[in-house]
């Protein structure tokens, strides 16, 4: 474990953890053993991030988060407050289901609002959006805006975090960046230029 990162006094740490230059872990975070955390990320308080757990670079967890064993947070994913992730379909208190622990794959640039739910085995798309306090329990696709519980599609987000308006031609132009993007056969891409 280098020591190029911040960690507060009172967060833990235990053996075995990877964590990235100019990460900061603040007040009563947990890190458990054999967790990898990239670069300049930001771990909010009282955050949970449970063994073996991957974090890419730039990501952003919130207070309150619980960040159980099978998931993957690829580079610049936003966890907000009080998210939540879980790992087993079926958990009893007296079954031992370890091994039956499932992956949970969030994909680079997707936002998860305060309250969220993310239920295990499935993959959030490159900067899809989770409103604050969805249920996600399917597979959402790269841009989907997803809501509600369980959470369903109403529409689609630019990468600067706007709601995209496509015309008739299926052409969107986010309001910050003007980036242009393309929505056919149910799937939106960014245009390259």
């Amino acid at each position: 474990m280098g020591t190029s990162f911040f960690a507060h006094e009172t967060a833990v740490i235990d053996p075995d953890c990877q964590i990235g230059t100019g990460t900061k872990i603040w007040h009563f975070s947990h890190i458990m053993s054999n967790c990898h955390i990239g670069e300049y990320c930001s771990i909010g308080q009282n955050v949970v991030i449970s063994p073996e757990v991957r974090i890419g670079n730039r990501v952003k967890i919130q207070n309150n988060v619980s960040v159980y064993t099978g998931v993957i947070c690829e580079d610049e994913v936003f966890l907000g407050p009080s998210a939540v992730f879980t790992n087993v379909i079926n958990p009893r208190s007296a079954v031992s289901r370890k091994n039956e622990y499932q992956q949970t794959l969030v994909q680079k640039g997707a936002t998860i609002g305060a309250n969220a739910t993310i239920v295990c085995g499935i993959s959030i798309g490159r900067y899809a959006f989770i409103g604050a306090g969805a249920v996600v329990t399917k597979n959402i696709p790269d841009y989907a805006l997803v809501v509600g519980n369980p959470a369903r599609q109403t529409g689609w987000m630019s990468e600067f975090g706007h709601k995209l308006k496509f015309n008739s031609e299926g052409l969107a132009i986010c309001p910050e960046s003007q980036e242009q993007y393309r929505l056919g056969n149910g799937k939106v891409s960014k245009i390259k230029v």
